[in-house]
């Protein structure tokens, strides 16, 4: 048997683990994709940082996300990570000139393996539920799309405050169960102590 055999059965035996580039998609590509098929859920983007984002309607989230994962063009297949940022100034005499109307937004990293392509997602939203203090605004659970997401949405249920609806067992992560607050708001409070051991 040639060598030249020897080589080509190598190579069926071990296929390339790099896929083609051929089929990542731009960050414009990406939008117009998304934008045909939701018109109306793509509500803003940013195409000029370090990780060009999206910012898609809560109401069209998991819908969104679903064609995110199951469209053969996009293929994100890998929830990287999933955070919530709290814009909020809780100095009233820094609030004056801070640049943001307060709010919070829940930051989605994805990844597809199979095109080698990434996108941020946000969502914006109010950092109470219907502006009531205290009541904790509400996004789609992603858990059923990305099984990771699971651990993510408790974790930033527990720190953060936000409740993701349809989650299967949205309870606290790394605080205990009867901790009161959310430590990663701007304006929480660190209680003096917790079951009789000091905390600040």
């Amino acid at each position: 048997m040639g060598a030249g055999s020897v080589s080509a059965r190598s190579q069926r035996s071990h296929p390339d683990p790099h896929p083609s580039l051929a089929s990542m998609l731009s960050f414009s590509e990406l939008v117009s994709a998304l934008r045909s098929q939701f018109p109306d859920a793509i509500v803003a983007e940013e195409p000029g940082t370090r990780d060009p984002w999206i910012q898609v309607a809560v109401e069209s989230w998991l819908e969104v996300a679903r064609a995110l994962r199951d469209r053969p063009d996009l293929r994100f297949d890998t929830l990287s990570n999933l955070t919530a940022v709290d814009y909020f100034e809780p100095d009233a005499k820094k609030a004056a000139k801070f640049p943001f109307t307060p709010h919070l937004e829940v930051v989605y990293h994805l990844f597809s393996l199979v095109h080698r392509h990434r996108l941020v997602v946000k969502l914006s939203m109010p950092r109470w539920k219907d502006e009531t203090p205290g009541e904790l605004p509400e996004v789609p659970s992603v858990s059923s799309i990305w099984a990771i997401a699971d651990w993510h949405e408790r974790e930033c249920f527990d720190l953060s405050g936000v409740r993701f609806l349809g989650h299967p067992h949205l309870t606290r992560i790394l605080c205990p169960d009867d901790w009161v607050g959310h430590p990663l708001r701007k304006d929480y409070e660190m209680p003096r102590e917790y079951e009789g051991i000091r905390a600040r």
